[in-house]
């Protein structure tokens, strides 16, 4: 099914509503910042390793239940694996349940054999899929204005990125469409590149062994926050042995001051990945999305 082909449509004869699934290549002039490489994307145990095409995987929602509202996903895997089916495509699956259409980012992991500059690979893919499902709203009913990112983990430091690195466009844009997502919302995201805080693995992974301080900083997130970052839903165990929850706890901070919307779940126990062992986590997202007007009540 995840082949260079740009649109494939399924039926799903085992559900109880027929609901329509698409994968999209992002790219279709060439992928931007890529250099020819001998390394193949594979798939295995629900991940993606060695991705090279950029695509997204769109769940749409029963047409009568359809709030307009979109979310792109972006799961985890410490920019190493794409934890794809777990945090991807289950996520996506209850998004459309729920009246969203959910887009699942398949995005490049950052890599110098592959890339010309591995800090920005990820970032210009999340932009991408925020033009592209901008650009293509009216088509797939969706209202423009209410297109969120969702990440989980490092993919939660790629959303977050996406949501503080909007101004400036890493690919080409000749429309000047609006890469700044109308809303965020983060899952035990890693969100500084801070030595005392980050997730060493990601940072190694997207910042290379020695980055320099300016490119710390430029990809610490909560150093990137100002009054136009876009709301925010963060939600982080207490005893987040992966990814310390002080990286949710400065965010939210960081938001708050610049009187960006924001609101917090910090659940006591969980670890990380809770999503895997707590059933209605999703549920006070939800929640947040229809008292923001996201979705309908």
């Amino acid at each position: 099914m995840r082949t260079r082909i740009t649109f494939i449509a399924l039926i799903s004869m085992f559900a109880v509503s027929i609901q329509a699934q698409q994968i999209i290549n992002l790219y279709t002039n060439g992928i931007p910042n890529s250099k020819p490489s001998g390394i193949k994307e594979t798939f295995g145990g629900g991940m993606y390793r060695g991705t090279s095409t950029p695509t997204l995987e769109a769940y749409f929602p029963e047409k009568e239940k359809a709030s307009g509202a979109a979310v792109i996903i972006c799961p985890g895997g410490s920019y190493t694996v794409i934890v794809y089916q777990g945090e991807g495509v289950s996520t996506a699956k209850e998004l459309a349940k729920n009246g969203i259409a959910a887009f699942v980012l398949k995005y490049r992991l950052p890599d110098d054999s592959t890339m010309l500059n591995k800090n920005i690979g990820p970032l210009q893919d999340a932009q991408q899929a925020i033009k592209t499902v901008r650009e293509n709203a009216a088509k797939w009913g969706i209202d423009s204005n209410k297109i969120g990112i969702m990440g989980f983990s490092a993919g939660g430091h790629l959303a977050s990125t996406a949501a503080t690195h909007f101004t400036e466009a890493l690919i080409e844009n000749n429309n000047k469409t609006s890469l700044r997502p109308d809303f965020q919302i983060l899952v035990y995201p890693v969100i500084t590149m801070q030595d005392d805080l980050t997730h060493k693995d990601s940072k190694r992974k997207l910042l290379g062994n020695n980055p320099s301080k300016e490119t710390i900083d430029l990809f610490s997130n909560e150093l990137q926050v100002n009054a136009t970052t876009p709301p925010a839903y963060i939600t982080h165990a207490a005893d987040d042995k992966v990814v310390d929850v002080d990286n949710s706890i400065q965010y939210f901070e960081k938001l708050r001051h610049e009187n960006v919307s924001v609101e917090m779940h910090i659940y006591p126990k969980g670890g990380h990945g809770f999503i895997f062992g707590m059933k209605n986590w999703m549920d006070p997202l939800l929640q947040w999305m229809k008292k923001n007007k996201w979705m309908n009540d």
